[in-house]
């Protein structure tokens, strides 16, 4: 089964930023639709972004649009999450997976995204 692993997280001020990768442990991560996740203290796991397979189409919850930027590599088995004017609210464990809930594959433990003054 494919392995995922998160990194990228960190402490950061309201309004920097912050690139976190999610690296596949086999090749065929290129077939999936990948998504964020995020889960803050006490609130259920979101979807933040999903992807297509060759990164052609993407989408967004409205909190982060036009802030965050999902891309992938398939070359290297990579996700990126680009996040920009970060808020307080952004805090929460990042997690990456398959778009679709009946299609998920283990999850790793996340990276953890602080956004704090």
């Amino acid at each position: 089964q494919v392995q995922l692993v998160e990194s990228g997280g960190d402490l950061v001020q309201p309004g920097g930023s912050l690139r976190l990768s999610c690296v596949a442990s086999r090749s065929i991560f290129s077939t999936y639709v990948m998504a964020w996740y995020r889960q803050a203290p006490g609130k259920q796991r979101e979807l933040v972004a999903f992807i297509s397979r060759g990164g052609g189409t993407t989408n967004y919850v409205d909190s982060v649009k036009g802030r965050f930027t999902i891309s992938r590599d398939n070359a290297k088995n990579t996700m990126y999450l680009q996040m920009n004017s970060l808020k307080p609210e952004d805090t929460a464990i990042y997690y990456c997976n398959r778009q679709s809930p009946g299609l998920w594959v283990s999850w790793g433990q996340g990276t953890q995204v602080t956004v704090s003054s």
